[in-house]
């Protein structure tokens, strides 16, 4: 998969040097009111590819982060759960003994209904 990626950013990078050597003729470049640049148009486009990648990159870091943080919650919420529910498995298990302990012996309930 990398190697996919490569490939595809390596062709994406070749085509724009080549459209950078083909439009190298100057434009004026609008940043704010009364501030103008000049600069040839394969910069203008590379700076924007630039701040388009960025501001991508940026975004995509942000979202791993949210994901990170709810999973982190998940996570610990569900150990609460785990832990909750082992404590009532090893109530049951005390519960179940000294009900097992309280019970007569199955041979001599047995007798008992026979000869009653």
């Amino acid at each position: 998969m990398k190697q996919l990626n490569f490939l595809i950013i390596f062709i994406f990078c070749l085509g724009l040097a080549l459209f950078a050597i083909q439009n190298s003729e100057p434009v004026i470049i609008h940043i704010l009111p009364n501030l103008d640049a000049s600069a040839p148009m394969a910069i203008d486009l590379i700076l924007t590819i630039g701040i388009g990648a960025t501001s991508a990159w940026v975004f995509n870091l942000w979202t791993q982060l949210q994901r990170e943080f709810i999973l982190n919650q998940t996570v610990h919420q569900k150990n609460i759960q785990i832990q909750e529910l082992e404590s009532k498995i090893e109530e049951y298990k005390t519960e179940i003994q000294s009900l097992k302990l309280s019970l007569p012996p199955v041979g001599k309930t047995l007798t008992n209904v026979a000869t009653g």
